[in-house]
């Protein structure tokens, strides 16, 4: 199944944009933590898919997507990124921001590496890859950090009669 955005860089500027017009210096670690958070529960909502086609591996200090912390090493990288969202991945990006944005490194740092899929890839090795099905588990339990029911929250409009509802993006069925 095709991921939702092109590449994991364009999953980065968005959190680096945002925390641009914010006011908020975005440390590298927390880029890493937003994304290894975001590609989670969008799995989690979406039955298992991939927010972005990469792989993120457990590092000693926490999970980690290799090609954008080679990248971002020197600085924000001049290259070519999609800065138009699909409402899906715009509606779990903001959610995660509004959530979880403003918490310390430390403690993204803690929340992620407390999840049982980075635990379980540690274990096995440093840089070994963190599966997306325990990515998913992880966060869809609620146990090692907020359920996705907690964190993205359903759109909410009105029916020509004004009464509320809750609108959200067809998905189809996966076989």
């Amino acid at each position: 199944m095709p991921a939702a955005v092109k590449s994991s860089f364009d999953v980065a500027f968005w959190f680096a944009d945002t925390a641009l017009n914010d006011n908020e210096y975005l440390q590298p670690q927390k880029l890493h933590r937003l994304m290894f958070m975001a590609q989670a529960y969008y799995a989690a909502a979406y039955g298992g898919r991939k927010l972005m086609p990469t792989v993120f591996v457990a590092d000693d200090m926490g999970p980690v997507e290799p090609n954008v912390y080679v990248a971002f090493s020197k600085g924000r990288p001049d290259i070519d990124v999609d800065m138009f969202m699909p409402d899906n991945v715009e509606l779990i990006l903001d959610s995660i921001w509004r959530r979880f944005g403003h918490y310390t490194v430390d403690r993204l740092t803690r929340m992620t590496t407390e999840t049982l899929a980075y635990r379980q890839a540690i274990g096995r090795g440093k840089r070994a890859e963190i599966s997306l099905e325990a990515m998913r588990l992880s966060f869809s339990r609620g146990r090692e950090a907020p359920s996705i029911d907690r964190v993205v929250k359903p759109k909410i409009m009105l029916s020509h009669t004004g009464k509320a509802v809750t609108v959200k993006s067809w998905m189809p069925g996966t076989k």
